[in-house]
């Protein structure tokens, strides 16, 4: 893999972050928030979701191949070349089961396995590292408070009025085309349903909010490689009285053949113009160009099965706080986010339990709330 000349990152020290002044108020109002979202998603489908990013479009198991890197970027995982096997899980953000209709949004989670390192909790024995991303360079708030302010707005509009909402996405996709037609783009009008309506095997996600790099500061992105992924950049998807119009599209690719990704990382040159505490803030890439770090490839496969995959989907855990020292989250964002991710993920394998089984329930502190008519 030809590497482009880099410029020297910055190496991490302690005041390239700091406090936002309420933190700990901001992450006890997140917590609470999400917690609203996810009881009310699991009082409506009778089991637990998750707080953001609930609705699966499929579940890839691949592998990612590391090569030998120069020391710059011989990092973490990145360290020592080798292959590792993947699992990709590709979703929308809200946090309630939405028809495909109302367009969001694509998010993509990665978990690597069979890692070493040191971990970021000692008393994890799994040996993964996670990343999480979405089809966007830029976190659609600054600061964790700000991010909490349009989270609540979003949490009030939960499982509000479903139809009202997918006519409400169609309008907003307008709109958004009518945008992007002028060469712009608004993260808003996307955010809230106005998403255009493609594919997500087309898309390059990216992780918004920085992490370590060994003593680096970086962003990462996946970016599609193979003809095939690359020919469905943008291609349109059929929507309509399709509720899961998404996911047959993954479904439909992945059954007939693979796909193959690069993961990249642009490292921090200039904490100025590339600030770790402002997540809405695009890095330059003239400053720092995202460079191949990895591969990796995915082959052709059942990418959701309605037999076995909600089990495995509810399985999953995916946190930006689950890996390796060398890969620590930065900036505020992350820090609010690490209670989080641990919270929702507690309440919906917990619900889920005691749902399975209601007898048990009270093992659990979980009363389970039967599907609404």
């Amino acid at each position: 893999m030809p590497t482009p000349t880099l410029a020297t990152p910055l190496a991490y020290t302690p005041d390239c972050e700091f406090q936002e002044e309420d933190e700990a108020q901001t992450t006890a109002e997140l917590l609470e928030t999400l917690r609203g979202i996810s009881e009310k998603v699991a009082a409506d489908e009778g089991r637990a979701f998750r707080s953001v990013h609930a609705k699966s479009h499929g579940i890839l198991h691949g592998s990612i191949d590391i090569p030998a890197l120069p020391p710059v970027l011989a990092q973490g995982l990145f360290a020592t070349p080798g292959s590792h096997p993947v699992v990709m899980r590709l979703s929308s953000t809200p946090g309630d089961l939405l028809n495909d209709a109302v367009s969001t949004p694509r998010g993509l989670a990665l978990k690597v396995r069979e890692v070493d390192g040191v971990p970021l909790d000692p008393a994890d024995g799994s040996r993964s590292q996670d990343f999480l991303m979405v089809n966007g360079p830029v976190f659609s708030a600054p600061t964790a408070r700000k991010f909490l302010k349009s989270l609540k707005l979003l949490a009030a509009t939960t499982d509000k009025a479903p139809a009202a909402k997918a006519l409400l996405s169609a309008a907003l996709r307008g709109l958004e085309a009518v945008v992007e037609k002028a060469g712009g783009e608004s993260a808003t009008l996307k955010a809230l349903g106005g998403h255009p309506a493609t594919n997500p095997l087309g898309e390059s996600y990216f992780t918004q909010v920085p992490v370590l790099f060994g003593p680096y500061m970086a962003k990462l992105s996946l970016v599609p490689v193979s003809p095939e992924l690359v020919a469905l950049h943008g291609a349109p998807v059929d929507l309509a009285d399709r509720p899961h119009a998404l996911r047959d599209a993954v479904s439909g690719h992945f059954a007939q053949t693979g796909g193959v990704w690069e993961l990249r990382a642009q490292l921090c040159t200039d904490l100025e113009k590339m600030p770790i505490e402002d997540a809405s803030v695009q890095w330059p890439e003239d400053l720092s160009p995202f460079v191949t770090v990895a591969r990796i490839t995915v082959p052709a496969q059942a990418s959701w099965d309605e037999a076995m995959s909600p089990a495995e989907d509810n399985a999953l855990a995916f946190s930006p706080w689950h890996g390796l020292a060398e890969h620590r989250p930065l900036g505020s964002i992350m820090r609010v986010r690490r209670r989080a991710y641990a919270m929702a993920s507690q309440f919906r394998h917990t619900y889920n339990a005691a749902a399975a089984d209601p007898e048990s329930a009270h093992k659990f502190g979980v009363a389970p709330v039967a599907p609404s008519p």
